[in-house]
């Protein structure tokens, strides 16, 4: 039925006249059902209207389908509507079940009175809808074809959560729940006959006890081969249908699942969805749908999007890949090499998960070799199997993946066959001839296992590999387990320094550079945007560089998007790198500049003022208050007023609101002995730090009424919030009073001046900033030993500070301007004055010209050029 559906569109697809070819089109058509078309019955039927008026049906079929065909641009709905009006005038008894109309491009049906149009091309997809054309009148089961997004892998876990809760579980139901996966593709894409797995499903008890024996001698069927089959005697007729199926899925025996009336529901339920059309990115979203939360956060798994997948493997291969296509195609020898180069490669995800990167990158290749077969062949051609099957190359055994997560494996070797069999549909779809890779002889070969201690040469060997790709698990420093952070040792050794400070995935980086050298392999992975930022560029790059590697092609911050339900918020990068050095290789910061490593610098590179971290108390909390909670401490001890001082954090500064610190620090041993209630605060603090496991904190309840870092200025400082929304052009900095006490949430300048604050605040030191800086997930996170110690400040005279001064009080004066505005109100993008963004732009004009660049450069030229001052300046 699907070989003939096939052929049957790709024969018309440039049809487009209704009197020639509209009854040759329709008997081919109904040819496809079984139907023999006697033209004297079944074309042109008469029809009388209500008004007496006569009329004729193109194609009638009583009981059945009432058919009218227009010429290609014609309106199908005029077509629809006249045609209702003929079926209405028919007798209820030979009334059809389906009215169709076509204009040989697009098929328009009404069943069961839904609506329902598709392309000729798609017809394949589509024979559900005329299953009353093959005998069968029952369509009860029938449903509105849904689109294959998400929903279906929520079908699957609550298939999973159905098992589970009647006491499959573990490994045994991971299994079964990926063979009853390949049963529902299966049947909607012509391996078994279609409805074949629901009608078996649905013939069993409504209580479902006898589901348990039906599934698993369905499973053996499956497993056992046609030869094996004919000494069966007694097979029943309702399992002769499904073919043998091989590759192992099948081959080992499982518990029997015991299944009540709920679970059979749940199974007809998934069985009535269609999965012709199942994404190959919904296998990841499936299991992640399944997968229990607090699991999910434990191995660091998130699943990429088909999107986020094509923005990896397109510049790592496809895009070459098609490039040298498009200079080979009209050259039969070199075409023929090409093919047989793609139908070599080799491909290795070190952290598969479901097999997403890998089913995708297959998807791709395949489309490509169509495109190959498409230029041998002439794409009108049509094809037998046999040759189809010779000329075919590329095939899932290129693939390998490795994934610490047994059941993801399961699902990533189904993944591929699925998606083999797809990209066998679409061959079939475009030469004509329907055509299936079954039994299956070859498979992916994916290993479970950790891949950062398992020998990769005995998967995938590298003088064979061609690629390394994937996104390995995103687990920060802090939050490792004990066996990942034994895993990054086993992979960085002792050789590279500050290995505690770097994410978890860097150790695939270091594993795929160890793997790869003296290789002309390619790798790229999907990585948390942490690895092109702040400290860990240096700790990660530097020795790699040093070793040969190149980074070939980077794309910057993203935001992650995945097809899971309650995706998490991820921001990445992802970085392509090899031993291979080519034109367009960039810096560790993703930068077409110098390779240059930004690392971590106590003092200032230029001559200006030390920054430093504010006040840290490890007080317990004793020593901070609310406005409310100060004036209740006041109540009790008023004397204590005078020791109270402004608090001023990143919140607090951005947000425009203060708390207090109650400062005895500077309070003389007598004075504080009059005040009891100040006395118990001191104690409360001196408690707190001795229960520390920390031997540092618990040293300093020697001297509770000092803070752990004191750092108060005597005279006016800048304030540079540590923490700050990237949604902002400019981070808000300002000037603070001597006698308001910053916290450690931000980062203070004694002794800066208005030149300073112009430099500090101009676009130049913020593009600077984003792109040296480290993340809180998207938030800028400003530091003194990366951004401001590293930063190259520019050489002016007094004249020119003068003028910086002039145009940075411009900016203070507009912010003036709006006393009753927070910082987060004023440099709000959405919110921001007009004479404050003007008074923005002057002083980075007037910066840019400080620095000598012209005003149409790209902020990435901007970062560019400051590398390069910041390299001259240290050597």
């Amino acid at each position: 039925l699907l070989s003939l559906a096939i052929a049957f569109s790709k024969k018309w697809e440039k049809a487009s006249k209704e009197r020639p070819e509209s009854q040759l089109f329709l008997k081919e058509f109904l040819n496809i059902f079984g139907i023999t078309v006697i033209p004297s019955e079944h074309f042109e039927y008469p029809v009388c209207k209500r008004q007496g008026q006569h009329g004729y049906i193109d194609c009638f079929l009583k009981e059945k389908i009432a058919i009218e065909m227009k010429s290609k641009g014609k309106s199908l709905a005029d077509a629809f509507r006249q045609l209702k009006e003929y079926v209405q005038s028919l007798p209820e008894d030979i009334s059809p079940e389906i009215i169709m109309v076509c204009d040989f491009e697009t098929i328009i049906v009404d069943i069961d009175k839904k609506k329902i149009d598709f392309k000729l091309t798609d017809l394949r997809k589509h024979l559900d809808l005329f299953r009353c054309l093959l005998g069968k009148s029952d369509n009860s089961h029938l449903q509105e074809q849904m689109k294959v997004n998400v929903r279906a892998a929520e079908k699957m876990a609550k298939l999973h959560n159905a098992l589970e809760s009647c006491g499959y579980a573990g490994r045994n139901l991971e299994v079964y729940l990926v063979r009853l996966l390949f049963c529902l593709f299966a049947e909607d894409t012509n391996i078994f006959p279609q409805y074949s797995f629901l009608e078996y499903v649905r013939n069993s008890k409504k209580d479902g006890s006898d589901l348990l024996y039906k599934i698993a001698h369905l499973f053996e069927i499956l497993n056992t081969s046609d030869e094996n089959r004919k000494a069966k005697t007694n097979l029943p007729a309702e399992l002769s249908g499904f073919q043998y199926i091989n590759g192992g899925l099948f081959a080992e025996s499982l518990p029997f699942a015991d299944f009540t009336e709920k679970m059979r529901g749940v199974l007809i339920e998934c069985a009535e969805f269609d999965w012709s059309n199942i994404s190959p990115a919904i296998f990841g979203a499936m299991f992640q749908g399944v997968m229990d939360k607090e699991h999910r956060r434990e191995i660091g798994a998130h699943y990429t999007s088909e999107e986020n997948i094509l923005k990896l493997i397109n510049p790592l291969f496809m895009d070459g890949l098609r490039e040298e296509f498009g200079k080979v195609k009209n050259s039969p020898k070199k075409l023929e090499e090409f093919h047989d180069k793609i139908a070599a490669l080799k491909f290795l995800d070190p952290a598969c998960g479901c097999g997403n990167f890998l089913i995708i990158a297959y998807r791709e290749l395949r489309r490509l070799e169509l495109e190959i077969l498409k230029a041998k062949e002439g794409k009108n051609r049509q094809l037998s199997f046999d040759i189809l099957w010779n000329l075919l190359r590329v095939n899932v055994s290129q693939f390998y993946g490795i994934e610490h997560e047994e059941f993801p494996c399961e699902i990533a070797r189904v993944g591929m066959w699925l998606t083999d069999h797809q990209m066998n549909l679409e061959a079939s779809e475009l030469f004509g001839c329907y055509y299936a890779r079954l039994p299956l002889t070859q498979g992916a070969t994916i290993v479970h296992g950790n891949a950062l201690r398992i020998d990769w040469e005995g998967i995938a060997p590298k003088t064979e590999l061609s690629y390394i790709l994937g996104n390995p698990p995103f687990v920060g420093a802090r939050l490792m387990s004990p066996a990942q952070k034994e895993d990054m040792l086993n992979i960085f050794g002792t050789e590279f320094k500050g290995t505690g400070n770097l994410d978890y995935v860097t150790a695939w980086y270091k594993r795929a550079a160890d793997y790869t050298l003296g290789t002309g392999i390619k790798c790229a992975f999907v990585s948390t945007n942490s690895i092109t930022q702040g400290e860990q560029v240096p700790l990660l790059w530097k020795p790699l560089m040093e070793n040969g590697i190149h980074i070939n092609f980077g794309i910057p911050t993203f935001k992650w998007s995945n097809e899971a339900k309650g995706k998490a918020a991820v921001y990445c990068v992802i970085a392509g790198f090899s031993y291979q050095k080519t034109d367009n290789d960039l810096n560790p910061y993703l930068l077409k500049a110098p390779t240059i490593f930004i690392e971590s610098r106590s003092k200032p590179l230029c001559n200006v003022p030390e920054i430093g971290i504010g006040n840290k108390p490890i007080d317990g909390g004793n020593y901070l208050f609310t406005e409310s909670e100060k004036d209740e401490f006041l109540r009790k001890e008023p004397q204590a007023e005078k020791w109270f001082r402004k608090w001023i954090g990143s919140d607090e500064f951005i947000n425009r609101y203060f708390r207090y610190c109650l400062w005895l620090g500077d309070c003389s041993p007598d004075e504080l002995r009059k005040m009891p209630e100040c006395m118990k605060r001191v104690e409360a603090v001196r408690q707190f730090r001795l229960a520390s496991t920390s031997e540092g904190t618990r040293k300093i309840a020697e001297t509770p009424r000092r803070f752990h870092v004191e750092n108060i200025p005597q005279s006016i400082y800048i304030l540079i919030p540590r923490v700050s929304s990237e949604r902002r052009k400019y981070i808000p900095i300002g000037f603070i009073s001597p006698s308001i006490i910053a916290s450690d949430s931000v980062l203070i300048i004694p002794g800066a001046t208005l030149y300073h604050f112009g430099i500090l605040t101009s676009d130049i030191h913020n593009a600077w900033m984003r792109a040296v800086c480290g993340r809180l997930e998207m938030r800028y996170r400003y530091s003194k030993d990366i951004v401001y110690n590293n930063f190259p400040w520019p050489n002016a005279t007094d004249v020119q500070k003068a003028m910086i001064e002039k145009l940075a009080q411009g900016v203070l004066d507009a912010r003036a301007k709006f006393p009753e505005s927070s910082l987060a109100d004023l440099y709000d993008p959405l919110s921001m004055p007009p004479e404050l963004l003007k008074a923005h732009r002057e002083l980075d004009k007037a910066v840019m010209k400080l620095y000598g660049f012209g005003n149409a450069m790209s902020e990435a030229d901007v970062v560019v050029e400051l590398m390069g001052r910041m390299e001259k300046i240290m050597n």
